[in-house]
């Protein structure tokens, strides 16, 4: 597991592009630890960094990488908020801080495991890592993802081979994303499972796989504050206790969890 200093760095912008309804950021960190799949980084603007001279600063946003590559890390972004919306606007040329990357990642299959990557939404990023470190030891994944909609959908683009489904059916199938997962688990052969995206997908995804008998690594979605497990403000129920998903996570063995539905996380 990569670990990167608990020291926030001051990075340059390298780019910044649209992709669909999202942006993807492009950051150059060509002396940070690289990130493991999975792996994520608290970032937030170098400038204007909060609502104004009279209000607190916003609180970094935990954003999972989605490519590295010659010392660049991407970053998928959707404008859901005065913080997302600040990130979507910088620009070449920009700074940021960041930390990371951190918390624990998803392991690698076993050679006879066929890997299904299973995104939505945002939750699409670690997935796309994911697959680019698979590729490099000569492994193909299928790849399901899903969106609200055609906007949306063209995320898709992150990876390589994706099949989708979109609520509204603008794009591939019109429905739940778990309709492709149990059709293509309903194959022969030894399969994982790794997912991330809204928590009521991740837990239609857990229960899926328990019921198949299928194993799989959920990338959990929490509201963080410091990333490295010293505010406990991501804790989430486990089998065997609280957990925080920064640091025991945010990739969890789905077996270890009663739901994957995160407590303060809109479902």
């Amino acid at each position: 597991m990569s670990i990167a200093p608990l020291a926030r760095r001051r990075l340059a912008v390298t780019g910044s592009e649209e992709l669909g309804a999202y942006r993807v950021l492009r950051v150059a960190d060509p002396d940070g630890p690289p990130p493991q799949p999975g792996q994520f980084t608290m970032l937030a603007a170098a400038q204007r960094w909060g609502g104004g001279e009279d209000e607190r600063p916003y609180l970094p946003r935990a954003l999972s990488v989605a490519h590295h590559a010659d010392g660049e890390s991407h970053y998928l972004l959707e404008d859901v908020g005065p913080g997302t919306r600040r990130l979507c606007e910088l620009a070449r040329g920009d700074e940021v801080l960041a930390l990371g990357p951190l918390g624990r990642g998803f392991a690698t299959p076993a050679p006879r495991q066929r890997a299904i990557l299973v995104g939505g939404g945002v939750g699409i990023a670690p997935l796309a890592i994911l697959q680019d470190a698979l590729a490099l030891r000569g492994m193909k994944a299928v790849v399901l993802l899903g969106f609200r909609d055609g906007d949306r959908a063209r995320g898709a683009a992150l990876l390589r081979d994706a099949r989708v489904a979109t609520d509204d059916g603008s794009v591939g199938h019109r429905g739940l994303l778990t309709d492709l997962l149990a059709a293509e688990l309903a194959q022969s052969g030894e399969a994982v499972v790794y997912s991330c995206g809204p928590a009521a997908m991740l837990e239609a995804v857990r229960a899926l796989c328990a019921a198949r008998g299928v194993p799989a690594q959920l990338a959990l979605e929490a509201p963080m504050a410091c990333g490295f497990g010293a505010c406990f403000g991501c804790v989430v129920p486990t089998r065997d206790g609280y957990a925080r998903v920064c640091v025991d996570g945010p990739v969890f063995d789905a077996a270890a969890l009663e739901s994957a539905l995160v407590p303060g996380v809109g479902h």
